[in-house]
């Protein structure tokens, strides 16, 4: 059973690549505030109303000083086409073995379409510039996440 983490928790460390190849880590992005969220795959109807709502959101989320990191296994290929077709302006980073996954505790067993198998769980956390978890969200809903979540950290 994966280990959930919680508000208050260090942040575990993380080190990964976009699709150019450029590495973002948890000591690089350090002194920031970082919404990182995990998507189990690039280009499925749940993933890309996720992405897209980020997307849309990214103005207001920046101006409150936050970085957006997409995390999901895909590879740099895979991360690259779908920035592409759904104009992404964040990085997406390839988590092709799921460490980071697990070491959130955003990866665990899901059923989809009568199907139970291991996976990426859609999950969110908020990094504040000490590396501390402000904000924790695991199973969250494609749809609507994420114009909650930036109205609770407006109202912080």
């Amino acid at each position: 059973m994966t280990r959930h983490l919680e508000a208050g928790q260090t942040a575990p460390d993380f080190t990964l690549s976009d699709a150019d190849g450029t590495t973002y880590s948890k000591s690089g992005l350090a002194g920031r505030k970082v919404i990182l969220y995990f998507y189990p795959k690039a280009a499925t109807p749940g993933c890309t109303t996720e992405a897209c709502d980020f997307r849309d959101n990214l103005a207001s989320l920046t101006a409150l000083g936050y970085q957006v990191l997409g995390v999901s296994p895909d590879d740099a290929e895979a991360l690259r086409s779908f920035a592409a077709s759904e104009h992404l302006t964040f990085p997406l980073l390839s988590d092709a073995d799921a460490a980071v996954a697990k070491a959130y505790g955003a990866f665990g067993e899901k059923t989809v379409n009568g199907n139970t198998f291991d996976g990426v769980l859609r999950s969110t956390f908020v990094i504040d510039e000490s590396g501390t978890l402000s904000s924790v969200e695991y199973d969250v809903s494609a749809e609507g996440h994420v114009r909650r979540l930036r109205e609770e950290l407006e109202a912080a």
